[in-house]
């Protein structure tokens, strides 16, 4: 099987991408991690796994197109097949979005539409919802917008913290996204308007 070159977009701790390299996808290899922060742990957790890294510090770009055109620059030569999106914390542009046109992932920590953009476990506690998640889904033009491709949910216990609540996302949110990466490169997916059905 050939597999797919999938590239990590990080910036802070690289959790899932940690839970991505363990979950060692046939269909997927990352060839990069890539971080907006220098100080990003996920760029340790990819040098011990031997997975090149690059580094971009958008505070020394004066617009969001002008960062994400050098951005795709960088990249360029990695020949990525796929973008997951893993805790990395900048809107991509229009400009990048339509570069990589439904090669694009990203992990959110509620069952969107619900509660997009930040702090959304936060958000779920303050409106009192039962039941939150996590969902996978494709990066559209908008923000949380795209279509979903998995989703898990997660119960809100009565005596639920914020990050009581965040840590029983994040381990539905280790084990959900290596299987939406294999789904993707696999080829068992495919978008049809809103919705993203599987295929044999």
């Amino acid at each position: 099987m050939k597999k797919t070159r999938v590239a990590v977009f990080a910036s802070g701790n690289g959790t899932n991408l940690q839970a991505i390299i363990d979950a060692n996808i046939p269909s997927a290899e990352i060839v990069l991690v890539f971080s907006n922060n220098p100080d990003a742990y996920a760029l340790e957790r990819a040098a011990k796994h031997g997975i090149p890294t690059e580094v971009l510090d958008h505070k020394s770009f004066s617009s969001r197109d002008d960062y994400d055109r050098e951005i795709l620059r960088l990249i360029e030569p990695y020949e990525v097949g796929l973008i997951a999106l893993a805790g990395y914390m900048r809107i991509l542009s229009p400009l990048f979005v339509r570069a990589y046109k439904n090669r694009i992932i990203n992990i959110h920590p509620a069952l969107l539409p619900s509660f997009p953009g930040i702090n959304a476990a936060r958000q779920a506690l303050e409106s009192g919802v039962k039941y939150t998640g996590v969902t996978i889904h494709f990066v559209d033009e908008g923000v949380d917008t795209g279509p979903i491709i998995l989703q898990s949910v997660v119960h809100v216990h009565d005596d639920d913290t914020e990050d009581s609540l965040l840590e029983r996302i994040h381990v539905e949110e280790h084990k959900i996204y290596p299987e939406a990466i294999e789904l993707v490169t696999e080829g068992k997916v495919r978008i049809e308007g809103r919705r993203v059905l599987k295929t044999s």
